[in-house]
């Protein structure tokens, strides 16, 4: 909203600097920053007030569970410090267009039925919250949604049917059609949503990885949205793309100030408020500026605790089924429970993970240059 006061610049001649998306990206993020940290306390507060902790201990984590006993009264919809630093920061200083207003209706659509998870766990004491019908409903809808507007978008109709993969310097598919659009568009949000879900089960462990995707993301967004350097890089130049830098700075500067809260030990949690809306998000950001397994190599920590969950379920039914008795692949998922259960403090597990997150924004950067 304030880059329209670039077009002033004749009357105050800095308001020109409001035209680059890297000042603007750099003023998002603090800006998200501000408030995060200003809400933070405020939130944290009110959710001990209204006793929004889970106030259980979900038996089902077996001994595990009985060491998070601490943890029982500890609030979650922390998301929510999340969401309202990303979203007005993101109004604030991005520019209007078709990719800006997609990327935010996909995150406010899956923020809400976070929200309504969390609120069933934490005030009706309901361990499983919202029915799985209902969560891929609006799963469906975040998709669909999104789907329609960039099709019936005359800057996006066209580019959102493109499909580009690292190392290949033209588009492997050039114009996608209807029922592969929809499949692939739909594994990409739903997907990320419930690979970050899973991944949001210590402190700081999933917002901290969502730092260093949502870094590359933005870099990915700058140089998608520039000719000059999309052309050099033979990477896809996406038309206006680059407005998504800002919210990716926008993302990361509010995942900063959440994390400072959630940091070990955590004085609130994220919650499916806050998990379900990142993961839709960065999936539907990088089918966007066409870097769909971009984010895979970047966001391989998520993956990894998608697929031991996967894994996990799989091996243990078709044991179930052929053996008559159930074996695990880990001794507990998703895979950081198993690193728990190994004798693993919480902190190392973190630092750990965040250090094979950090690894796995390195290499997605390289592709950069690797085509």
């Amino acid at each position: 909203m304030l880059s329209y006061l670039a077009d002033y610049s004749e009357y105050f001649g800095p308001l020109r600097l409001l035209r680059y998306i890297t000042l603007r990206t750099a003023l998002a993020a603090l800006t998200a920053l501000v408030i995060g940290f200003a809400i933070g306390p405020l939130l944290i507060r009110k959710f001990k007030q209204l006793k929004f902790g889970h106030g259980y201990i979900d038996d089902r984590t077996g001994a595990l569970g009985a060491t998070y006993f601490d943890k029982k009264h500890t609030p979650t919809m922390g998301g929510l410090i999340i969401f309202a630093s990303v979203f007005f920061s993101a109004v604030l200083w991005a520019a209007p267009n078709i990719w800006v207003f997609t990327s935010l209706f996909v995150y406010a659509s899956l923020t809400v039925p976070g929200f309504r998870d969390d609120y069933l766990k934490v005030v009706h004491k309901n361990r499983d919250g919202i029915a799985s019908w209902e969560k891929i409903a609006w799963q469906s809808f975040a998709t669909f949604g999104a789907l329609g507007l960039l099709l019936l978008h005359p800057d996006s109709s066209r580019e959102i049917r493109e499909f580009w993969v690292p190392f290949v310097k033209h588009a492997v598919v050039t114009h996608m059609p209807w029922w592969m659009l929809v499949t692939l568009l739909y594994l990409w949000i739903v997907g990320f949503s419930n690979a970050i879900n899973l991944t949001d089960g210590l402190d700081g462990l999933a917002v901290g990885c969502t730092i260093t995707v949502a870094l590359v993301m933005g870099i990915m967004a700058y140089v998608a949205g520039n000719v000059i350097y999309s052309e050099y890089l033979l990477m896809s130049h996406v038309p206006k793309v680059g407005e998504l830098t800002v919210i990716c700075g926008a993302l990361i500067g509010g995942c900063m100030a959440f994390l400072w809260f959630n940091s070990h030990p955590a004085e609130v949690f994220m919650g499916d408020t806050g998990s379900l809306a990142l993961g839709g998000l960065l999936g539907v950001m990088a089918f966007m500026i066409h870097h769909p397994l971009t984010l895979v190599i970047a966001g391989g920590v998520f993956v990894m605790e998608l697929l031991s969950v996967v894994a996990q379920v799989g091996w243990f039914k078709y044991t179930k089924r052929r053996y008559g008795e159930g074996r695990r692949v880990f001794l507990m998922a998703p895979i950081h429970h198993h690193f728990q259960k190994k004798g693993w403090p919480e902190t190392k597990v973190v630092l750990r993970f965040w250090v094979l997150s950090l690894g796995c924004a390195l290499a997605s950067l390289a592709t950069l240059k690797l085509r």
